[in-house]
C-alpha cells in the first residue's frame, strides 16, 4: 500500500488539494506558497526515507484559537510537507473504509453533507420519535486513543510501512509556546487526517447503533438518538454512555448532553419549530438558531461600518461573499420573514456608508441634485443637522439610493438570493 501513498499522482493530487486549502505554516515556518519548490527539491528523498521507514514526521504548531462561547480550542498545525504526505495517505485509507460507513454517518465523507443530516433528523421527529437523546463528546480530538485507532485501521491495511507513516504522523509531538509536548492520545484539529480517523472510530458507535435498530444521525463527533418515548430515551440515553465510556473510552460531556423535546434541540445551527401548515399537526420545520442570526447581523455590522477604510466595490464584494455563504448554509429553514427585515436594515446601513462617504456638504448637495433631488431641497438636506443614520432611514435617501441603484452598484438581497438557493435546491 505504502507505493499507492507516494505515487506520482496521488501525490500530485494532495499537493493540489493542500495548495488550495492554503492554510498556515507549520513549526518549520514554510509556506505553502514554498511548497512546490521544496517538493521539487526534496520530494524523491522523503519517498525513499517513507519507503525505508525512516522519515521523520516533524512537531505539530498548536495554535489556540476563541471558540463562540469564549473559551479556546487548540488546533495542530502541521508543516505543510507532513500535510501533503497525510493527505496522500488519507486519499489511499478513505476508499478502504468508506465502503464499511454507514448509512446515517455524514460529516466528512463523499457526497454527503450537513443539509443531509439535518433533513434526515428532521425526517425522524416528522416521523413521531420526538424524545430526542443529544450527546456532546468531550473534547473528542483530544481524547481520541491512538492503540484503538491504530487497532481498527490494521484490521484492514497489512502493510507495515503504512502503518509506521500513520503511527508517526499520531504520535507527532505538538509545540506549544515554544514547548514540545508528547502526545499518547489525540487527533490534532487542522490535519488532513483527524476527520477521517474520527469517522473510522466513531463507525464502531455507529455500527452499535445499527444494530440496536436505533434511528439517529452523527455528524462528525455531533450525534443524536432518536426515540417515541422519553421512557425509552433515558433507557438508550445510559446504555449509549456505557458504550462510549467502556468501548471507545471516550467521556461525555454531561453539561450539553441529555433528553430534550425538538423545540429545545439543535442541530448543526439549525432549531425545531412546529408548523402551522393545515393538516401538519405535530410536525415541525427548521429554522436558524438565534445564535446564528446574530452572527450574521454582527458580521453584516462589521463590513458596513462608515469608518472602515474600504471602497464601495469591495465592500460589497465581500458582503456578497457573505449572504451567499450564510443562505446557501441555512436555505432549508423558514427563514424569509426574518431575511425581509435584514434586508431593509442592510440598505439602510449602505445608505449610511455612502452618505457618510461624500462628506463635505457641498458633495452631498450635488450627488443629490444628480439623483434626481430639486436644488432648494439638496441643499437644505446636506445641511441638515440630524444624523447620519436617521437620515439613511428617511425617504430622502430611500427615494435616491433605491434598491435597483444598489442592485447596479453589486447588492444582493437576502431575500431574492434566498429564493434562487431555494429554487435550485428543489
Amino acid at each position: 500500500m505504502i507505493e499507492q501513498v507516494i505515487n506520482k499522482k496521488n501525490l500530485n493530487e494532495a499537493y493540489l488539494r493542500v495548495y488550495g486549502n492554503k492554510g498556515a505554516a507549520g513549526v518549520d515556518g514554510l509556506q505553502v506558497t514554498y511548497l512546490k519548490s521544496t517538493l521539487k527539491a526534496h520530494g524523491n528523498t522523503y519517498n525513499e526515507q517513507i519507503e525505508r521507514e525512516t522519515y521523520q514526521v516533524s512537531p505539530i504548531l498548536g495554535v489556540e484559537i476563541p471558540k463562540s462561547n469564549g473559551k479556546t480550542r487548540l488546533l495542530g498545525i502541521p508543516t505543510v510537507v507532513d500535510r501533503v504526505y497525510q493527505q496522500a495517505l488519507h486519499q489511499v485509507l478513505q476508499p478502504i473504509f468508506e465502503a464499511d460507513f454507514q448509512q446515517h454517518s455524514y460529516g466528512f465523507r463523499p457526497n454527503r453533507n450537513a443539509h443531509q443530516a439535518v433533513t434526515q433528523s428532521l425526517s425522524n421527529i416528522n416521523s413521531g420519535y420526538q424524545d430526542v437523546v443529544n450527546m456532546d463528546l468531550k473534547s473528542f480530538f483530544d481524547e481520541v486513543e491512538h492503540r484503538l485507532i491504530l487497532d481498527l485501521i490494521y484490521k484492514k491495511v497489512k502493510c507495515k510501512a503504512t502503518m509506521k507513516l500513520l503511527r508517526s504522523f499520531l504520535r507527532a509531538p505538538i509545540q506549544i509556546n515554544g514547548k514540545l509536548i508528547k502526545r499518547r492520545k489525540g487527533v490534532p484539529q487542522g490535519s488532513p487526517l483527524s476527520p477521517l480517523l474520527s469517522n473510522i472510530l466513531l463507525n464502531e458507535l455507529d455500527k452499535e447503533l445499527e444494530k440496536r435498530g436505533h434511528k439517529y444521525v452523527r455528524y462528525a463527533d455531533d450525534f443524536s438518538i432518536y426515540v417515541r418515548l422519553k421512557k425509552s430515551a433515558k433507557r438508550v440515553g445510559n446504555s449509549i454512555y456505557k458504550y462510549l465510556r467502556d468501548k471507545l473510552h471516550l467521556p461525555i460531556n454531561q453539561e450539553k448532553s441529555g433528553i430534550c423535546r425538538p423545540q429545545t434541540f439543535n442541530l448543526l445551527g439549525y432549531g425545531f419549530v412546529p408548523t402551522y401548515k393545515k393538516g401538519e399537526k405535530g410536525k415541525y420545520q427548521l429554522i436558524a438558531k438565534k445564535s446564528k442570526w446574530a452572527e450574521l447581523k454582527q458580521k453584516l455590522k462589521y463590513l458596513t461600518r462608515k469608518t472602515i477604510p474600504m471602497s464601495f466595490d469591495e465592500r460589497m464584494k465581500r458582503l456578497n461573499w457573505l449572504i451567499r455563504g450564510w443562505v446557501n448554509y441555512f436555505k432549508l429553514g423558514s427563514i424569509q420573514g426574518k431575511l425581509k427585515k435584514l434586508d431593509e436594515w442592510l440598505r439602510n446601513r449602505l445608505r449610511y456608508c455612502i452618505w457618510h462617504h461624500w462628506k463635505k456638504p457641498d458633495r452631498k448637495c450635488k450627488n443629490l441634485i444628480r439623483l434626481g433631488i430639486s436644488m432648494g431641497q439638496a441643499y437644505a438636506w446636506s445641511r441638515t443637522r440630524m444624523g447620519g443614520w436617521a437620515i439613511a432611514q428617511s425617504p430622502i435617501l430611500g427615494t435616491t439610493i433605491t434598491v435597483k441603484r444598489l442592485k447596479m452598484r453589486g447588492y444582493i438581497s437576502l431575500v431574492e438570493y434566498h429564493k434562487t438557493a431555494s429554487l435550485l435546491n428543489r
